[in-house]
């Protein structure tokens, strides 16, 4: 079922991957109680064990996650409240190797020669700092650059 709250949950990415393994009662039959809802998911096993004082393997394994989700989402709680709960984008959050100084000497290169392509350009970037670079990043990068240079001229 893909309903409206589904959606939202999806997009605001809180939608519980397995909610078919919350097996804790008040997530069954419940309209509020929702086990796709993956923030009330986390904040009700936090609470089993440190409100009501369930053990946490036993609430862990009652709400579908291991000990050391436990572990990890009561840290995260501890640190930053109820926003602590909802999941972060995994990995790299900025293009990690294409710095400042290798966007600029890109942006030279295609001042010099505006018909380079990601592909050469990958070529002129690992002739100049010996880096190895994939196409697709360069284009990332130059468009989330262009990006930025067009919200700066509004102000």
């Amino acid at each position: 079922m893909d309903d409206g709250k589904t959606k939202a949950l999806r997009e605001h990415g809180t939608l519980n991957p397995r909610p078919d393994r919350v097996g804790d009662s008040l997530f069954q039959n419940s309209e509020f109680f929702d086990p796709r809802d993956l923030v009330l998911v986390k904040y009700e096993m936090l609470r089993r064990v440190l409100v009501e004082g369930q053990s946490v393997a036993q609430a862990a394994r009652n709400f579908g996650f291991s000990r050391v989700t436990f572990y990890q989402t009561h840290l995260s709680f501890k640190k930053e409240g109820l926003p602590g709960l909802v999941p972060r984008r995994r990995g790299p959050h900025e293009a990690h190797k294409l710095s400042a100084t290798i966007l600029d000497f890109i942006d030279r290169q295609r001042a010099q020669d505006p018909s380079l392509h990601a592909r050469q350009l990958v070529g002129l970037v690992q002739g100049q700092f010996g880096l190895s670079v994939h196409p697709r990043s360069i284009e990332r990068a130059l468009s989330r650059r262009r990006k930025k240079g067009r919200q700066k001229s509004r102000k």
